[in-house]
């Protein structure tokens, strides 16, 4: 009987022409370049990946075991729609020392699922349909999708190796139109791992004022860089803070990023329509979640950041050596400065990204991501990560250098 039931919905389901019923726009997006390949990859026995944004350390267990206390004790309720009032006032705190802004806890800070969902609802916030956001790349794969989700028109601006892949005024001038809202700033950049410092930045700022644009700040990798350099946020330059809409979040730089937690600053007059959103479509984040990153804040004020530290230093080394091992094979590098991704040129091997991606994946078993998923000016680069142990990291450069020399 069961069997027969199935079989009748698999008939009904296919006079059902599901493109009349669903979202036009929705249905124009195209899979998420990452996930479509490591799909593939996911299914191949024995892969060794370079390709995942993510920490392999753990969540350190004393932040953990906040959470799990916060359970034992039953705080298993919704918190306030904006977040935790003791979360809130820890990151005023922590923005105020690390980025040199100040934000008041109780209007214009809201805890996210994650920093992803504090740059949906911030596009949500700004965008009307027909604005235009420009967006540098190459760029993390979610930014021009979820503008185009929002009634927006995405603008790339392709930001050349040459510059350091660092936007430049004239490129900002170049791509403002009438219509044009909104600068997205994701700074260190993934996928390669290029800074902008103040000075960049300050280059940025008048023509950003001249044109009345909202910048989105995307800051999640703000405490990895190197060599260094110094993280600014370009809400701390003059007459910016107004007019930027800082997201980050706990993922990158405690381990954190299966707790899906991030957060939004911002103007109280933008917090406000940014809360209808979240409130509506989120109600809150994770509890257990923000116990945790209140305890990873609360430890680091404590230690001065000590397991941050620790975890710069390591991707430090293995930065270090991925840039030179793929030096040696004469694959043409960007030396990066922050992130924890290395963006390597693959032209050399007379192939694009997609193909040596594919084609490494076949003939080694090692997989990366190919550089065309993060816009067109990728095409001819893959990502490689080294949020991995150096003995991972080793063992898949020995095989990647193999295929390279049976390429040329």
């Amino acid at each position: 009987m069961y069997a027969i039931k199935a079989l009748q919905n698999l008939i009904e389901r296919g006079k059902m022409d599901y493109s009349k019923l669903l979202n036009p726009v929705a249905q124009s997006i195209k899979p998420s370049g990452i996930r479509e390949f490591f799909g593939i990859a996911a299914t191949r026995k024995n892969c060794i990946s370079l390709g995942v944004g993510e920490p392999d350390f753990s969540t350190p267990t004393a932040f953990s075991q906040a959470g799990i206390k916060s359970i034992a004790q039953g705080k298993t309720q919704y918190t306030a729609n904006a977040g935790l009032f003791e979360l809130r006032k820890a990151i005023s705190v922590y923005t105020e020392q690390f980025s040199k802004v100040e934000y008041d806890h109780e209007n214009e800070i809201i805890i996210t699922v994650g920093a992803s969902e504090g740059i949906d609802a911030a596009f949500r916030a700004v965008i009307a349909l027909g604005d235009e956001i420009l967006i540098p790349e190459p760029c993390f794969v979610c930014y021009a999708p979820l503008v185009t989700l929002a009634g927006g028109i995405p603008v790339p601006i392709e930001c050349k190796v040459e510059n350091d892949f660092k936007l430049t005024k004239d490129e900002l001038q170049k791509a403002i139109t009438s219509k044009t809202k909104g600068l997205l700033l994701a700074y260190p950049n993934n996928p390669t791992g290029a800074i902008m410092e103040k000075a960049d930045l300050e280059r940025l700022a008048p023509t950003i004022k001249k044109h009345n644009l909202i910048v989105f700040s995307d800051e999640i990798y703000g405490e990895l860089t190197y060599d260094g350099a110094k993280f600014t946020s370009i809400a701390s330059l003059d007459g910016m803070r107004e007019r930027t809409i800082v997201i980050s979040g706990f993922s990158k730089y405690f381990a954190m990023t299966g707790w899906r937690l991030g957060y939004v600053c911002a103007p109280k007059e933008i917090i406000d329509v940014i809360f209808k959103i979240h409130q509506y479509s989120i109600m809150c984040a994770s509890t257990a979640a923000q116990y945790v990153a209140l305890e990873a804040l609360n430890a680091s004020f404590e230690d001065n950041f000590k397991e941050v530290h620790l975890m710069r230093d390591e991707y430090d080394k293995r930065r270090k050596y991925v840039y030179e091992r793929l030096s040696a094979m004469q694959l043409d590098c960007f030396k990066p400065r922050g992130a924890f991704y290395v963006f390597p040129s693959v032209k050399s091997t007379n192939m694009d990204g997609e193909k040596f991606a594919y084609s490494l994946l076949d003939s080694k078993n090692v997989a990366v991501v190919p550089g065309g998923a993060f816009g067109n000016s990728g095409k001819d680069y893959v990502r490689i990560s080294y949020a991995y142990s150096l003995d991972v990291i080793k063992r898949a450069l020995d095989l990647i250098e193999e295929f390279v020399n049976e390429r040329r």
